[in-house]
């Protein structure tokens, strides 16, 4: 096995559409998947992994942001960042579009498409939907506003399927839904189950341009996970800003 310094001098993945924070993030949780960075372990300084990745220390914070949403890496004051014991719990299971979450009386929500493409599996998009590194996803990208304010921002991700059956991924069929809205407003109840982490972090130098908001502006994050005929097959992750108040979800208890 190599040495971890060896594992991450290894080239990043720098293919057109990858941002370099997501290849930076792929190369430390595949780090942490096999073991080279080992559970409980600290993670070497945003200037140490900077070097060894050869970016700068800006991409380093950004994808150790991401890391700790998705539960990988957690922040002890005084000692620094370890890399997590135990996998992240799982969450909430109500499968649920976000634009009903924020769906309440008053001013109407209003969704902004970003990016509508199809683009290879990450490291760590790949598990996520069921298919290996490489292989091509559907991705949706959306901003949710009240009004005129950004409330939230989602990525969502499928498995690309043929043509013929990619009707519920037309985005001009459901302009003011999701992509989750979309596949369950065609598809009707078959996915499940579903789980939601939910996180706290901050908006970061990339996502602030998009909300509206500080760097260092607090969000909720909530990641999003179903399952179809028991195999994955959807992710998100949705950043929340402040301003978009209380949310109420639904949370199924075992019988």
């Amino acid at each position: 096995m190599p040495s971890t310094e060896q594992f991450l001098a290894a080239p990043l993945d720098r293919r057109p559409g990858v941002p370099l924070r997501v290849a930076v993030y792929s190369r430390l949780a595949e780090a942490i998947r096999k073991g080279q960075l080992p559970p409980g372990s600290l993670v070497p300084t945003e200037a140490e992994l900077g070097a060894a990745l050869g970016v700068s220390r800006t991409v380093v914070r950004e994808s150790l942001m991401l890391l700790e949403e998705d539960g990988l890496v957690r922040s002890r004051r005084g000692v620094g960042r370890l890399v997590s014991v135990t996998l992240p719990a799982v969450g909430l299971e109500q499968i649920v579009p976000v634009e009903q979450l924020f769906a309440t009386g008053g001013t109407p929500l209003r969704l902004e498409r970003l990016a509508v493409t199809r683009q290879a599996a990450s490291e760590f998009t790949a598990p996520n939907v069921g298919i290996q590194p490489g292989d091509d996803t559907h991705f949706w990208e959306t901003l949710i506003s009240r009004g005129n304010e950004p409330i939230a921002q989602i990525q969502e991700t499928v498995a690309a399927i043929d043509a013929a059956d990619a009707t519920p991924l037309d985005p001009q069929r459901h302009p003011e839904q999701t992509m989750l809205g979309a596949l369950l407003a065609e598809l009707g109840p078959v996915l499940g189950p579903g789980t939601c982490e939910v996180s706290v972090s901050t908006s970061g130098p990339t996502r602030m341009t998009i909300l509206d908001l500080a760097a260092t502006d607090p969000v909720l994050v909530l990641t999003h996970a179903v399952q179809h005929a028991g195999r994955p097959f959807y992710h998100a992750k949705c950043v929340v800003a402040a301003r978009a108040g209380h949310l109420t979800i639904a949370q199924t208890h075992p019988g």
